[in-house]
Order: C-alpha cells, then structure tokens, then sequence
C-alpha cells in the first residue's frame, strides 16, 4: 500500500547553518566540494574535441557537464545527498563521441554531517488526504520528466561562466541538506536554498536560461524551472507572480517573477534549487559566499 505520509516541502524561517567541510575561495564555478550534495571537477586533459562524460545513476547512464576548451576540458559532476562517502566514477569517451572506448574516471567522495531539525506540526501539515496524495504522485513524475532535461546550450552559446547571482538579494532563511524532523518523522533533506525576501520582490535568473517548464505545483506552488545547459537547471518556487513562460530566454539577471508564499510553505521566501546531471546539489557552490 502507498504511504499516506509525504515530505514537507514548505519551509520555516530558522537560520541553518552548514557544518563539514566548507570550499575554499574559486577562481572557477560552481566551486569544488565533493561531498554529498556537492559538485567534483575532474580534469579530462586537452583534446580537439569536447570529452563525453556518464554517470551511472542506477540502470541509467546520465550525461555529465564538460567545460573548457581544447587546452583543458573539465567534467562537472554533481553529487547526491544519499551518495555514500568513498569511492566513486565516472565515464569519459575522450574522442567526444558515444559508445565504445570509454574509460572509468574515478574520484573519491567525501564526509559532510548536515543539520537537523526537530519540529512539532499539526498533523495536516504531514499527512496528505488521498486527493492531495495523488496530485503530489503526478506532479513528481512530471518534474522527474523536467529533471531529466540535457542541451548543449540552452539558448544557442554558452554562459561565459557558470558562476550564478542569487535570484533575490536577502539572508538564507533554510540551508540545502537540512534534515527535519516532523512530529518524530524524519523527512528528505533540503533540496535548495531557502532566501528571506518579501512578497512581491523581484527574482532574477540566476544565470543564462531558456525557461523549461512553469506551472503551480502542491509543494513548490508556483515554479519557474530554468535549462542552464547540459544538464545544469535551476528551480524557483513559491512564486506569487510567473511572468516568463516555456521558450523564453533570459539573460543573467533578468526578471521571471515576483516572491510569494505559494504552496505548502509557512510564510514568504524564495526556494532555489539547482540540478547537476539530475541530482540536487548545493546553489551556494554556484555564488559568491
């Protein structure tokens, strides 16, 4: 039978804080913390052609992001937060074609110890009716669809960079990889980062984008879903206002909405999460501290 009982995805206003191992300063983006819920670079050398790089995520073979140019490639490669520490790889084809010639990558993946939190809740804020269940059951198969979204460049170039500006300005009011506990029940951890903004403020995109998909969803309320390109998106929900929609192409910085309280949330902020070959990793590898 299908458990009755789903994860809060609304968030509180309590300050997180990040504890393990914190990335040092970067000259390139996203910084490098190979933990779980972070990000590995792993250099692939030079070569003419850009390298073709897999991840295994169970039976599939999951395309990982390559940057650089002819003198250097790198591969970009998110890790998730169920990862266990120790040893891990990926698979490079070096003449930048699929198939056979593919040689095992390996890296290794280290510890970090998130917070948690404890919390007492009504019980309707835990336990979803059968019709809020099913609703929640197809909106998840949809946004797997999304997740699963790779193009080589979203709007016909590459961003000059991958480092990304935070949609709102504000204080983090939820850190990725917090684990709550609800009423005893322990819940998945934070997928993104929470921001502290007011409703009605502007958000950006965080980075060059073409709008993927937009829509009003149990958890998230309404989400504007960005492809950065192979394989890198990013996710704003919560949103009061979506004033973008599919195909739009949006430089760094420009306006796709407006802060709300939409969703399954406890007051107005802004959640933002961002994906690496299909895994949810920390944003704030992805910006200034």
């Amino acid at each position: 039978m299908m458990n009755r009982r789903a994860a809060l995805a609304g968030t509180g206003s309590l300050l997180a804080l990040d504890l393990g191992a914190t990335p040092p300063p970067a000259a390139v983006w996203p910084q490098a913390l190979p933990v779980p819920g972070g990000v590995a670079r792993l250099a692939l050398g030079a070569g003419a052609a850009r390298p073709v790089a897999h991840q295994r995520q169970g039976h599939l073979d999951v395309p990982v992001l390559v940057q650089g140019d002819a003198s250097a490639w790198t591969a970009v490669v998110g890790i998730a937060l169920a990862a266990p520490p120790g040893p891990a790889c990926i698979s490079v084809q070096a003449d930048g074609a699929d198939g056979a010639g593919s040689r095992p990558l390996p890296y290794t993946i280290g510890t970090k110890q998130y917070p948690q939190q404890h919390l007492t809740v009504p019980p309707r804020m835990v336990d979803l009716s059968p019709e809020d269940l099913a609703r929640h059951q197809r909106e998840r198969a949809h946004q797997a669809l999304v997740i699963a979204t790779f193009t080589e460049q979203p709007a016909g170039r590459a961003a000059p960079s991958l480092r990304m500006q935070a949609p709102v300005p504000g204080p983090r009011s939820g850190s990725f990889g917090l684990r709550r506990v609800f009423n005893g029940q322990a819940r998945s951890p934070h997928s993104g980062m929470d921001i502290a903004a007011a409703t009605g403020t502007s958000i950006a995109a965080p980075l060059l984008a073409r709008v993927i998909d937009t829509g009003d969803y149990f958890f998230n309320g309404n989400t504007v879903w960005l492809d950065h390109g192979q394989g890198l998106l990013s996710m704003v929900c919560h949103l009061s206002a979506i004033d973008v929609q599919r195909g739009d192409v949006l430089q760094t910085g420009q306006h796709l909405g407006a802060v709300g309280a939409t969703g399954r949330v406890t007051g107005p902020h802004l959640h933002w999460s961002v994906v690496l070959n299909r895994t949810m990793v920390d944003p704030a590898l992805f910006v200034p501290a």
